[in-house]
């Protein structure tokens, strides 16, 4: 990290802020709101403010980009994924693997989110990537983009993803619903919310589904319950707890070989079933345990704080597609797979209000620590051929002949934060630092898998709110994300770190209740891993850079009581940067479009009616590292129709109108399609 930068960037801040305030012609003092990092069912599109923020500062006052995908868009648009709720987001690359049950995996800016999504403000506990999460058990989805280790300590240099858990609210309701679908998928549903007395209040979430897609044998069989208390013994104080539980049965799609997908028809391979059924089986838990406490101290201090405990579960063996051998048939390799983790995440915060003269400073404190503790066990063989014109899906199983590697791992996180958000007049300020101590023991296949380190992270901001609603702003910040192993000449490897340069523009209407954002940045992360072959052998250095820069555009409005419109655009380019003659150097990332666009309208048209129109962009990228072949781009159009009447609500959803086949992503062997053609209806009784 550039500390003297950091620094100055950090003073300037402040001093800019101070100094506006003996500059401006009118003695007026803006008084910000406490930091709550609990949050709150928002109406419509436009959210006002996120948990994942950890800001006094309304969304559009912010100096930094950020979206939110409330609870009623994602019901306008018949989402039923985390994945799918994202495509009409700005810069993301929603679902690139298709509808894989596993994960959600959305790129942001180049980069791979897999290792940024959180829940309820903690990141997930994983390594392979934050396994998937129900969408029908969440009240809205927030991304904050750019670099935020200074408030949420190692991370991916794209942000942070934050999926909300529903809260149990102050009055009663409730749904009861049943979903089917075109690929013969059904979900039975339920939310209800109890009002027990004055000071407490019960909410229960629960669905069951059987998933299916476009391949016929590929389904995924589970459920999830989840349970919300929220206590307020007085008026300065609430507690919410949390609880949830999913088991259920994911397979990932086979995928086909690169190769193929140039020469046979799309449309034939996009449907098939290209596993070994008496091999392939999945069985997954995920437990969650949480409580987040708020309490207003008086003289506008407040503490906060979150916990959470997750156990995670998953046994799990599949197939994959390897390398084509002839026109009809290709080779593919069998995994076992078996994890056990759990993880323990605590944020403590303190926040309050400070004069100085006639400027406004919210002050965060903060420190969380985080545990995690894994056992992993993998084991990878070869499964026969497959001829995919005839396909022989209860063939002879899968050959094993190397034994099963296992390891066990514990990661130990601390970190300290601090931030202030000054405000005087028109300007608002954000300025922060945080310092990190992580640590982790163990072995992973054999091999060690350690790493101890310690790190300061940083941000600065500035931005002007003109009385127009229009608001400018500029702004730099700093990640790290610690690396396991050794590099070929058996040094540890070093952290690598995000650093980022946004300027941006933010535009909220007086005359009705909207956002308008645009975003340029420049971001880059260092200490990249490249796998090497030297003298024979095979391993890691660390020369490498990749440098993201781009810029996005996103309209969110409620046009009136019976519009509402999401609109996003962004231009996205990147480079991997290589020293000593390396063969990627100057190449783009994987599955990292250049261009992406999406425009979803949504109109009232009364008597209970209502419908819905999106259009998706996903524009031409690479397969690889190496830009050894591209994916073509991908237009796609979505229709919803909505009826209500009385206490029934009912809904149609299409997604892919035009049954485009496209390929969405390629992995290291193969690639996968996108959803085909898929239409939805619900039913849902409410009270």
């Amino acid at each position: 990290m550039h500390l003297p930068r950091l620094t100055l960037l950090l003073a300037g801040a402040g001093i800019a802020v101070t100094g506006a305030a003996h500059a401006q012609q009118e003695d007026r003092v803006v008084v910000l709101s406490p930091i709550v990092v609990q949050a709150d069912d928002v109406a419509g599109y436009v959210a006002e403010g996120a948990q994942v923020a950890k800001s006094s500062l309304p969304v559009n006052e912010m100096p930094q980009s950020m979206s939110v995908v409330t609870n009623d868009q994602i019901e306008d648009q018949g989402a039923t994924r985390v994945g799918a709720a994202l495509g009409y987001t700005a810069g993301i690359l929603a679902e690139p693997f298709g509808r894989d049950p596993r994960f959600d995996s959305p790129r942001i800016r180049g980069f791979d989110a897999n290792s940024a999504q959180y829940v309820n403000g903690l990141r997930q506990g994983r390594y392979f990537g934050a396994a998937a999460q129900e969408l029908y058990g969440l009240q809205q989805i927030e991304v904050l983009r750019g670099p935020s280790s200074t408030v949420y300590g190692a991370g991916s240099p794209l942000g942070v993803v934050n999926m909300v858990q529903k809260r149990a609210r102050s009055f009663d309701f409730g749904e009861i619903g049943v979903g089917l679908d075109s690929n013969d998928g059904t979900r039975l549903f339920f939310d209800t919310n109890k009002v027990l007395s004055d000071s407490l209040s019960f909410r229960l979430t629960g669905i069951g589904r059987n998933d299916t897609t476009q391949i016929d044998d590929l389904d995924n069989k589970g459920g999830y319950v989840a349970g919300a208390w929220r206590y307020t013994p007085t008026d300065a104080t609430t507690i919410d707890v949390l609880l949830n539980y999913t088991k259920d049965a994911p397979l990932s799609p086979t995928g086909i070989p690169f190769a193929l997908t140039e020469t046979a028809d799309g449309g034939v391979l996009r449907d098939l079933y290209t596993g070994q059924k008496s091999f392939d089986d999945s069985d997954r838990e995920m437990l969650s345990m949480g409580v987040e406490i708020s309490h207003d101290l008086g003289n506008g201090w407040t503490l906060g704080q979150g916990l959470r405990y997750e156990k995670f579960n998953w046994d799990y063996q599949g197939t994959y597609a390897s390398a084509v051998l002839t026109p009809d048939t290709f080779s593919r390799g069998s995994s076992r797979q078996r994890e056990n983790s759990n993880t323990l995440s605590l944020d403590t915060r303190l926040s309050g209000t400070l004069m100085t003269g006639q400027v406004v400073h919210q002050v965060l404190l903060g420190a969380d620590i985080r545990k995690y503790d894994a056992f992993e066990s993998s084991q990878f063989g070869t499964a026969p051929v497959l001829n995919w014109r005839t396909p022989d899906d209860d063939g002879a199983g899968p050959v094993f002949s190397v034994p099963a590697n296992a390891g066990d791992v514990v990661l130990r996180q601390a970190g300290i934060y601090a931030q202030n958000e000054l405000s005087y007049g028109n300007w608002r300020g954000v300025a922060g630092l945080r310092y990190d101590w992580v640590k982790q023991e163990g072995n992973r296949y054999g091999t060690p898998s350690e790493f101890k380190d310690t790190q300061l992270t940083g941000r600065a901001g500035l931005s002007y709110v003109m009385d127009k609603g229009i608001t400018p702003y500029a702004t730099y910040s700093t990640s790290f994300d610690p690396q396991a192993g050794q590099n070929i000449d058996g040094d540890a490897l070093k952290p690598t770190e995000g650093e980022q340069l946004e300027i941006g523009v933010k535009y909220r209407p007086a005359g009705f209740d909207g956002l308008f954002t645009a975003a340029l940045y420049d971001l880059t992360q260092k200490n990249v891993n490249r796998s090497v072959n030297e003298g024979g052998l095979t391993g890691t250095r660390q020369f490498g850079e990749v440098k993201s820069r781009g810029l996005e555009l996103e309209a969110t409005a409620q046009l009136d009581d019976t519009w509402a419109v999401r609109a996003a655009y962004a231009y996205n380019m990147t480079e991997q940067v290589a020293q000593g003659g390396d063969a990627l150097d100057g190449n783009e990332l994987a599955d990292a479009p250049n261009h992406l666009a999406s425009v979803w309208l949504d109109h009232d048209l009364g008597h209970g009616i209502s419908a819905g129109a999106g259009v998706r962009y996903i524009g031409k990228r690479y397969r690889d590292a190496a830009n050894s072949g591209a994916l073509d781009r991908a237009v796609l159009v979505d229709l919803a129709l909505r009826y209500e009447w009385d206490n029934i609500r009912t809904s149609v959803n299409v997604s892919n109108l035009t049954d485009e086949v496209y390929l969405g992503a390629c992995g290291f062997s193969y690639c996968s399609y996108g959803e085909g053609r898929t239409v939805s209806a619900k039913l849902a009784y409410t009270w």
